[in-house]
């Protein structure tokens, strides 16, 4: 009870980081869950095509226009090259396609005639793309077998004008569930952040020479003493993380009422304890107190960049993917991921994340034994 009250002092004193931490994952979270509204409709975006015809706008050639334009946007651009070579640029332009004189004769002949093309290289030009290989390709199919111009361009507009009808069978709200990961993800750098700096500025005050011979010559043993210590932050870790549950539910909302929420419940829980005995390995082995907010910045802030808290993992280089394996914020977070994605719940599909969370507390009983070597000895050199 003692040690207890003891933590609880020490809190109270330095609870303004506490707040700070919090407030920190509440502005980010809740500008994170406004910026983007749910949406359950697609609405297709037409790619901006530019058409440079050096062709008579007849037969082949116009009909390929035509279609062009009708599944694109057409801006108007000078008709000069430097200009063109401008909205490319600047992305006033994503696809050029430039006919060649005599096309459509050609076409027919079946020369094979190329199209010179500019592209941005971006989404919708890869679009544009698609529309221009997918009409080349059925008229060049029916090319073969039909020598009428005009009767191809018949059986091309017949069969492109064919549509498929999609269904959408998934049934996921990917866009809150990934302001939930978003939540989540970054509630590591808080609990990291909170539990490391009040539990290193306890046992920094229970590692000084005075308390610590207060502590030897008294009759509780120092196995005892580690485990109130150790109880003790578990209880500040478990406030900390119900506080940070309590307010997902507010930000992210119904969605943590799923199996969904639960998953990402647990697997905050098992990263919290993770973190409770890092926070614990690093108070025993730092004593001074002017050291703890460069630590928190060391690990906290260090975990977060390297393992996809701040940057999603796709974006970051291999080496530092590489490094990021070993590190517990990285399973973590791999976990909140890769639930945002599933789908079915059995135990295939939670296999990879148990083993994740089991990766995790590997991590705290690794840290909790390390800690008590530390400590041990330490009592033996006093």
């Amino acid at each position: 009870m003692t040690v207890f009250k003891t933590f609880l002092k020490i809190l109270k004193k330095n609870r303004g980081m506490v707040i700070f931490y919090t407030v920190l994952l509440l502005v980010f979270g809740g500008i994170n869950m406004s910026a983007n509204k749910p949406t359950t409709e697609f609405e297709a975006t037409k790619p901006s095509v530019l058409i440079v015809n050096k062709d008579e706008e007849v037969g082949i050639t116009k009909d390929f226009i035509k279609y062009i334009k009708e599944n694109s946007e057409t801006p108007e651009i000078a008709d000069n090259e430097e200009a063109r070579n401008d909205a490319l640029f600047y992305s006033d332009v994503s696809y050029i396609v430039y006919i060649p004189e005599n096309y459509h004769n050609d076409f027919m002949a079946g020369n094979a005639p190329e199209l010179e093309i500019k592209r941005t290289g971006d989404y919708t030009s890869e679009y544009a793309e698609m529309l221009v290989k997918r009409y080349l390709s059925v008229a060049s199919t029916y090319q073969k077998s039909i020598k009428s111009e005009a009767e191809l361009i018949e059986k091309v507009n017949e069969t492109l004008s064919k549509k498929v009808d999609a269904e959408i069978t998934s049934k996921l709200d990917t866009t809150t569930l990934s302001k939930a990961s978003f939540y989540y993800n970054f509630a590591s750098y808080s609990i990291l952040a909170c539990l490391i700096y009040i539990i290193c500025l306890v046992l920094s005050v229970f590692n000084s020479e005075k308390i610590r011979k207060r502590t030897v010559i008294s009759s509780m043993s120092y196995k005892k003493h580690n485990k109130d210590l150790l109880l003790s932050n578990c209880v500040y870790a478990v406030t900390v993380w119900l506080l940070y549950v309590i307010a997902s539910f507010v930000l992210v909302g119904d969605i943590m009422f799923t199996s969904h929420g639960a998953v990402y419940i647990i697997n905050s829980f098992v990263f919290t304890m993770c973190a409770t005995a890092l926070a614990f390995l690093i108070g025993r082995i730092v004593s001074n107190k002017n050291a703890v907010n460069g630590i928190v910045n060391v690990v906290a802030l260090g975990s977060s960049f390297l393992c996809g808290v701040f940057v999603p993992m796709e974006f970051m280089p291999q080496s530092v993917k590489a490094m990021a394996h070993v590190l517990p914020t990285y399973y973590y977070v791999k976990t909140n991921d890769a639930v945002a994605e599933l789908e079915v719940f059995n135990i295939e599909t939670l296999k990879p994340l148990i083993i994740n969370m089991g990766v995790m507390l590997g991590f705290a009983i690794l840290f909790v034994i390390i800690a008590n070597i530390v400590a041990s000895k330490k009592r033996k050199i006093g």
